[in-house]
């Protein structure tokens, strides 16, 4: 698999893996999300591709404290072939050459998949409760005026 920063021309297929790989919500609209992500540290989203195809995705971000991985997908047909492994060791390897001390990510109660992967690449969780407070509310797709 080869990583490289995302390109505006890979946002309908990085969306669509997203979508098959249950991440979005309709309360986040994927589009407006890569759009955001563009306009703050864009070179830290990153995509992975196999025999020229999108297969994976990570979105990353360095607020100078923590680091934090969002939207890490990898398409169903390329599981368990260490490409998750892969992106989150390049997504270490660039926290550790900004002076990260520290990543944080967050998974959904319930995945028990998602919070079996990390803990195989050396996560642990954490006592912490998440708090969130939306700010900007996104229209569903496709219901924008």
């Amino acid at each position: 698999m080869q990583i490289r920063p995302f390109q505006p021309a890979d946002a309908a297929a990085v969306v669509a893996l997203w979508q098959r790989c249950d991440l979005t919500r309709p309360w986040n609209d994927p589009h407006a999300d890569i759009q955001r992500k563009l306009t703050v540290q864009p070179e830290l989203f990153f995509v992975g591709q196999h025999d020229g195809r999108l297969i994976a995705t990570v979105m990353t971000g360095f607020d100078g404290h923590r680091g934090w991985v969002n939207y890490l997908a990898v398409d169903a047909t390329h599981r368990n072939k260490g490409f998750g492994r892969l992106l989150m060791e390049h997504v270490e390897r660039t926290f550790h050459h900004l002076g990260c001390p520290k990543v944080n990510l967050q998974v959904r109660s319930g995945n028990q998949a998602a919070a079996a992967f990390y803990r195989r690449l050396g996560y642990s969780a954490e006592e912490a409760v998440t708090f969130g407070k939306r700010l900007i509310v996104d229209e569903p797709p496709g219901m924008q005026a």
